[in-house]
């Protein structure tokens, strides 16, 4: 049997210090779900990322993700893989005490299925 962990949307992930990196993919589809041409979503929501290794998103000087509105995503339609893929397919040790998803014990097979739904195309 497996775990997987039905997110609640309790943002909690997003409240957190650390790096979101963006593929070129996602840069195109966040500047387009923003009405903003690439050059400026890259200017105004990006870094470089802690390895210079290419961007990741901006944090608010409190730690937050720039996306996070009050308990909202303002690109849920589109956030980037590594918010979606969170916490199924990565984590780290004692998110549980801050993450709000709810732990399902699931067959391998169910699991395989939901976990492609997760990293699957927009």
């Amino acid at each position: 049997m497996a775990i997987f962990y039905e997110c609640q949307r309790c943002t909690a992930c997003c409240r957190w210090p650390g790096q979101v990196r963006l593929t070129e993919a996602e840069i195109t589809r966040l500047a387009a779900f923003k009405q903003l041409a690439e050059w400026e979503f890259i200017q105004r929501f990006t870094r470089l990322a802690a390895d210079r290794r290419g961007l990741a998103l901006l944090d608010k000087p409190d730690g937050e993700c720039v996306f996070l509105e009050g308990n909202d995503c303002s690109v849920q339609p589109v956030k980037p893989q590594q918010c979606r893929d969170f916490p199924n397919l990565w984590n780290f040790p004692g998110f549980e005490k801050i993450c709000h998803a709810i732990p399902h014990q699931v067959s391998e097979d169910e699991d395989r299925r939901l976990l492609a739904g997760l990293t699957g195309p927009l």
